[in-house]
């Protein structure tokens, strides 16, 4: 495999400079979760939509690739921005649940593949934007940027959007009650993966170092924020969308893990009621800028 990257003193980076292999699948990583991914996940605000649209001069025409699409979420809000869309993702309940969405709004451009993003073929098409959201960090990054960079057109450009609701790294006080009730049943460290068995790796690496070592020929970070609002119910259901708390996980002890998440909460906020402020990261990438 001939990676795209500059020489780099730092040993971190010299480490990916090496990987020849490409970690297998796992199917475990959201078992079960699809249909809650779809209803609970923080939708994209329109705002993302439409500074897309500014950065990358979206006009209707051209094609739009997302990769690791999951539920849609950006997939179908952005499907009337192109010609033709392909949403691909290597979970077939994710897809599943994303046909029924695109359906629901009548989109009929949309072409839905089940597959890696690295296994994407450079010959299968150009594209004048790639989107990844909520996937690049489950990705083999610096392979799939070379990839990506293959299949743009001449003018195209890759948008990486990353949400910033994870509980694991919040102050909210409800937010680290949420998790201290998943770690009361779950166990201290933060599953992903591997039938419930997987640890979590934080990166160690930035997407933005990553992609600073590829070949695409400049790069620029916009953020946005929007104002969540949650109940006890919908961040239950939020909680069983995630790697690390899928309803599988709490099997047997689903009534009691969801009562003690509610008694949690309210003792927290009695009224149930949670609203936070989230910002939303757009990585921009040209290919040729």
């Amino acid at each position: 495999m001939a990676l795209l990257f500059h020489k780099n003193d730092d040993s971190l980076v010299q480490e990916f400079l090496h990987m020849t292999t490409i970690p297998a699948y796992d199917p475990t990583l959201f078992t079960g979760a699809a249909w809650y991914y779809a209803q609970y996940r923080p939708k994209y605000p329109p705002i993302v939509f439409d500074l897309l649209t500014e950065i990358f001069h979206l006009d209707g025409k051209g094609k739009l690739l997302d990769l690791g699409c999951g539920a849609g979420l950006i997939t179908i809000p952005l499907r009337d921005r192109f010609e033709e869309v392909i949403g691909l993702d290597p979970d077939p309940e994710m897809l599943q649940i994303a046909q029924q969405q695109a359906t629901a709004v009548g989109a009929t451009n949309i072409s839905w593949v089940q597959d890696r993003a690295e296994n994407i073929s450079p010959h299968v098409d150009k594209f004048r934007l790639v989107t990844i959201g909520r996937a690049f960090h489950w990705m083999q990054r610096d392979f799939v940027l070379q990839r990506v960079y293959d299949l743009l057109t001449d003018n195209g450009g890759l948008a990486i959007i990353q949400t910033h609701e994870d509980p694991w790294n919040s102050d909210h006080p409800w937010k680290k009650t949420a998790v201290a009730v998943v770690k009361r049943w779950l166990g201290e460290q933060r599953r992903t993966g591997e039938g419930g068995k997987g640890v979590w790796k934080p990166l160690q690496i930035s997407h933005e170092e990553i992609l600073a070592l590829s070949a695409f020929s400049s790069q620029a970070k916009y953020e946005v924020k929007y104002q969540q609002s949650w109940t006890v119910d919908t961040y239950l259901g939020y909680l069983y969308s995630t790697a690390f708390c899928l309803p599988s996980y709490v099997g047997e002890n689903r009534e009691k893990f969801e009562a003690d998440l509610k008694e949690s909460l309210l003792a927290v906020e009695p009224s149930g009621s949670f609203i936070e402020e989230l910002p939303i990261t757009i990585i921009a990438a040209w290919k040729n800028q």
